[in-house]
């Protein structure tokens, strides 16, 4: 027998438990294996760092060396000899502590891990002169969620979503510790995208086509909200009143694609939305309650095959025959309850007509029945589940242990929308009725809108990275746009002198038609001179029109950052205009835009008018000055007459917005106009680059959706950074007076 003395040190604790762990040891490895075993613990028992490591060690290496073999021992002793030279190695017990917990199934799967954690450490502990000398914050944190993160995710995904944590808040150990606790939105963006299957945001719009084609539902389709810690990973779909919420992720299961998985359980939910009708669930038990809901969900079901017999095949594949009931078995078997499993057998039997037992048959019958005439009724499924029960109840439906292998059906949602409650107060005849529903205080302003944010370092996007609010501008005073029009009326002028020349004609005539809706008279009277001369006359006497005029959507994105109500130093040379004292950049933005805004309306062309700023990534706000719709009149101007400069520029996240309020419109040609004093930028993010390429990014965005967009820029260092977001489709004034003048002539050479 190996004494204890081997393992280093004495400990109390190790002297306790080294027999028993040895001798169980020699039942699971070999010699060899057991020898090099025993090495790692007297190297740990000489490290200083107490009894914990070593007596972890001793309890679980080697059921770990059991499933992983002795490979994984060298990157282990490795990566514990680099924890031991920072000031993180007192993280070596819990290190010893977790790894078995994790399940892991290779040795590079653990190697990879123990490779995180080494990179957690060096990038999030304090250090001075690149050398550490504070611990870690982070580092147990991660090593306390570890087992929960990749129960959900593999190896490399969660390196992945490490990475980007540490790239977004390692210098920010409160931030970076809410990140790795999954308590952020940004965290379980990103995280969500490294889980395996497919994403619901990838099959949405297919399920959404789906559901308006087969069942003219036009409700939205949203993940299921994120489970609380300790609950299961993959919860139930269910329907609520706005909407059907599904996984927020799914695999193919069963021979099953994922797409073929959330087409059934949106399927399965249309019909609960088509054919069930709520029951008062007030007088039933749990037990009744559940039993009425398998054969409301096998109604359902049945509805759908006699729709759609294609789904038969994955319905079959997901919902195969429950195990053999084990209630006459052994007595202690007859101690659990097995009714779970039982209706999982009834919900088989009613599904494909192949019962089991009498009371299987008897249920299937009466079901075949209702069936038989029509759609029946949730009330009807009612009856006979309640029947099924009172003649199968057993004694140990009512024990705490419960059977739930192979009982729960794949694509069924959670049956909350068939149940109503009487509440306090409720009158009894009201229970036909759906209650009332309260009044709703008005919102103050719209939801925001989550948009994606590009990382360049990354090479990938931050999902849900941003907020966009959408308002409607304050109104000021028109008569403020009007005595701007009026300072610049000789632009004014000189404007409208082009633009009849430019301005289409609504009316073409077309002459010499065989059919029309005005007789041409020339060519009429020329044929009745041919008619008496006794030739035979041209009968293309009649005349008609066609419209000859633009089919344009433009948008117009003002940039309010706080820039723009700095004064202009612009000196104009000799024999040209130079701007007032006391101008602004705004106000010239403000004179330039009613201005293009006159234009547009004269040359018939729909446009809108948004501004915008930013205060973060939580908050950029969109001003809404003038609409698609709305003509240009006093309401618009009294809006432009109001906009402020405010915070800062996040030009990305404004682009994707306006392109999304753009690309709703139906028009030959989409033109997406920037005006802007400055490069992008936010107090929120540290890097200048970032924005810029996020920005370029959402130009290539605009880009594929065949919008066209142009930048007007009036920052005199803009060559710096615009050709990298905007290519050649930019201009750039650098004398900031001459706006009111330029940007009418820049319209009108994009659209000419």
């Amino acid at each position: 027998m190996l004494a204890p003395q081997r393992t280093g040190p004495r400990f109390v604790e190790i002297d306790a438990i080294f027999e028993t762990c040895v001798a169980q040891a020699r039942k699971r490895l070999d010699a060899d294996t057991v020898d090099a075993w025993l090495d790692l613990a007297f190297w740990l028992g000489r490290l200083g760092r107490g009894a914990e490591p070593q007596r972890q060690w001793l309890l679980q290496g080697a059921e770990l060396l059991e499933r992983l073999g002795p490979a994984l021992l060298a990157p282990l002793r490795d990566a514990l000899a680099v924890l031991q030279k920072t000031p993180d190695g007192r993280a070596i017990g819990d290190l010893l502590t977790v790894l078995p917990a994790l399940r892991l199934s290779t040795v590079a799967d653990a190697a990879g891990w123990l490779a995180q954690v080494l990179e957690l450490q060096r990038r999030s502990s304090v250090a001075i002169h690149h050398r550490a000398i504070d611990p870690s914050a982070a580092l147990p944190v991660f090593l306390a969620e570890s087992p929960t993160l990749l129960a959900r995710v593999p190896v490399e995904g969660l390196g992945r979503w490490l990475e980007a944590g540490l790239r977004l808040h390692g210098h920010h150990p409160d931030r970076l510790a809410e990140f790795l606790r999954r308590q952020s939105p940004d965290s379980r963006a990103l995280f969500s995208r490294e889980r395996p299957g497919l994403a619901l945001v990838d099959g949405e719009r297919r399920l959404a086509l789906t559901l308006r084609a087969l069942w003219a539902l036009d409700e939205p389709i949203l993940p299921l909200p994120e489970p609380a810690e300790g609950e299961a990973v993959t919860a139930l779909p269910y329907l609520e009143a706005d909407g059907l919420r599904l996984p927020e992720r799914l695999e193919a299961r069963a021979g099953v694609s994922a797409l073929q998985r959330y087409r059934l359980m949106a399927a399965h939910l249309a019909g609960h939305r088509r054919w069930s009708q709520p029951l008062v669930a007030d007088n039933w038990s749990p037990m009744q309650r559940l039993a009425v809901e398998t054969v409301e969900d096998a109604r359902i079901d049945v509805l759908l095959l006699r729709r759609f017999p294609g789904l038969g095949a994955a319905m079959c594949a997901l919902h195969p025959p429950p195990p053999a009931d084990p209630d006459d078995s052994t007595d202690s078997q007859r101690r659990v309850s097995t009714l779970r499993l039982r209706l999982a057998r009834l919900s088989h039997a009613l599904l494909t007509g192949e019962p089991g037992d009498d009371a299987e048959r008897d249920v299937l019958d009466r079901f075949t029945t209702a069936l038989a005439t029509g759609e029946s009724s949730s009330r009807d499924m009612a009856t006979l589940a309640l029947a099924w029960v009172a003649r199968s109840r057993r004694q140990s439906d009512q024990f705490a242990q419960v059977i739930f292998e192979g009982t729960q059906v794949d694509w069924r949602d959670d049956n909350r929308h068939l149940w109503r409650f009487i509440e306090a107060g409720d009158e009894e005849d009201t229970l036909g009725d759906p209650p009332p529903r309260p009044a709703e205080a008005e919102p103050e302003e719209l939801p925001p809108r989550l948009y994606p944010e590009w990382d360049a370092a990354a090479l990938a996007y931050r999902p849900d990275w941003v907020k966009v609010y959408d308002r409607l501008q304050p109104a000021g005073r028109a008569s403020d746009i009007d005595a701007l029009l009026a300072r610049h009326h000789d632009t004014e002028r000189d404007l409208k002198r082009l633009l009849d020349a430019l301005k289409p004609q609504d009316r073409v005539r077309l002459r010499h038609q065989e059919e029309g809706s005005e007789l041409d008279l020339d060519r009429a009277i020329a044929a009745l001179g041919d008619l008496r001369a006794g030739i035979l006359p041209d009968t293309r006497v009649q005349m008609s029109h066609r419209t000859d005029g633009r089919d344009i959507a433009v948008l117009l994105l003002m940039d309010l950052s706080a820039s723009v109500n700095d004064p202009v130093n612009d000196p104009a040379p000799a024999g040209e205009g130079a701007a007032e004292p006391g101008e602004t950049v705004l106000s010239l933005s403000r004179a330039a835009v009613a201005l293009l805004a006159g234009a547009i309306a004269t040359l018939g062309d729909r446009l809108a008018i948004v501004g915008f700023h930013s205060d973060t990534r939580q908050r950029i706000d969109l001003l809404h000055v003038k609409g698609f719709g709305e003509a240009w009149d006093d309401a618009p101007k009294a809006r432009l007459a109001a906009v402020q400069g405010a915070f800062s520029t996040r030009m990305g996240a404004a682009l994707r917005h306006a392109g999304e309020l753009l690309s709703g419109r139906r028009a030959d040609r989409r033109l997406l106009l920037l005006l802007t004093d400055g490069r992008p930028s936010d107090v929120d993010v540290a890097d200048p680059e970032h924005l810029v390429a996020d920005a370029a990014q959402a130009v290539h965005e605009l880009d594929a959706q065949g919008l066209y967009t142009h930048c007007i820029s009036l920052d005199a260092q803009a060559d710096t950074y615009v050709g990298r977001v905007f290519g050649a489709r930019c201009s750039v004034i650098d004398r900031v007076a001459q706006l009111p003048r330029r940007l009418p002539e820049i319209f009108l050479g994009l659209t000419r």
